[in-house]
């Protein structure tokens, strides 16, 4: 699967490498499709990056002809406007079908190809007031890590491209490939879409901190359980008020989402990785009945598992064929 990966001049050379750190931690074998990750331009060349160095650019725009994913990594500080050359190449590109990726600022070359019209996104949170201007047409979110809306993610600022990045890593290779690139990379398997990009007043190390861990890695431990932010403060020997607080403040979400999160998560490594009905993969992912997991899976993947796991399967058989 080939990945073209938009530079330009002047770019922050972490942003330029997010999409190969994560895409290209991913070795092919009979069961997982390999990445090309190709890095272009406008003009390929000498470019020179924020960092007071150069890199050397072997590919044009014309590798977006090629491409199955594009990915804008970033874009200038000032969101100056884009060049018709690159902004006529991403259109094409989504006409022809690809899935365009817009990661931090990278959002606002889509937007002004019209790539984001009517959909939801969002960008950086300093420059979501300066995007919502720009481009009323936009439903801009100031407050995710990313959204993922059919054939077109966006994603906030410089970690949260990594989350991205990993979103389209599962929705194209599965959970557990994206959780094994994520242990190689020692971040987190999966921040929620929805999760807050920053968090105002974070929570001061202290020892509850560790307990209030030591309860979260019990949670995920035993999904199969129920749960309640009652039963999990007094596991933490905290106060309700206090375990939610501190909850908020060291996620960014809410337990409920969280949970649900985790639940789906585990839900997908069992339809990917076994042959578990899905009435024994909603008991041990926490939803009790098979209509609960059918109704959360619809809503957070459109699909049902019995149809994610089909399509799963297939996907890996047609990339293991010669």
């Amino acid at each position: 699967m080939k990945i073209a990966v938009i530079a330009f001049d002047g770019i922050t050379p972490f942003h330029l490498s997010v999409p190969s750190l994560v895409f290209g931690n991913v070795a092919a074998n009979g069961e997982t499709p390999g990445f090309d990750v190709q890095v272009c331009s406008v003009d390929k060349g000498t470019i020179r990056t924020s960092a007071g160095f150069g890199i050397v650019v072997d590919n044009d725009l014309r590798a977006l002809k090629t491409a199955d994913i594009v990915i804008m990594p970033s874009w200038y500080e000032d969101c100056r406007a884009a060049p018709p050359a690159l902004l006529d190449a991403l259109r094409r590109a989504y006409k022809r079908g690809v899935r365009v990726v817009g990661l931090c600022l990278g959002s606002f070359p889509l937007a002004e190809a019209g790539l984001l019209d009517g959909r939801t996104a969002t960008t950086h949170w300093e420059a979501a007031d300066r995007m919502a201007q720009r481009f009323p047409e936009v439903k801009v979110d100031r407050d995710v890590l990313y959204v993922a809306d059919e054939d077109v993610l966006t994603s906030a600022g410089v970690a949260a491209g990594l989350d991205c990045c990993l979103q389209l890593l599962r929705e194209t290779c599965g959970a557990e490939m994206a959780n094994r690139v994520a242990r190689r990379l020692v971040i987190a398997p999966h921040r929620q879409g929805g999760q807050a990009q920053f968090i105002e007043r974070p929570v001061p190390v202290s020892h509850s901190d560790n307990r209030f861990s030591q309860v979260l890695e019990w949670v995920t431990g035993h999904l199969e359980k129920e749960h309640s932010i009652d039963s999990l403060a007094e596991r933490a020997a905290m106060s309700r008020r206090n375990f939610t607080r501190h909850f908020r403040q060291a996620t960014g979400t809410s337990f409920k989402q969280w949970l649900l999160s985790q639940r789906l998560a585990h839900a997908q490594r069992m339809l990917e990785s076994g042959d578990a009905s899905i009435e024994v993969v909603a008991m041990e992912a926490g939803f009790g009945t098979s209509l609960s997991l059918r109704q959360h899976f619809r809503s957070a993947f459109r699909t049902s598992p019995s149809a994610y796991r089909a399509l799963f399967r297939d996907s890996l058989a047609a990339e293991a064929r010669p």
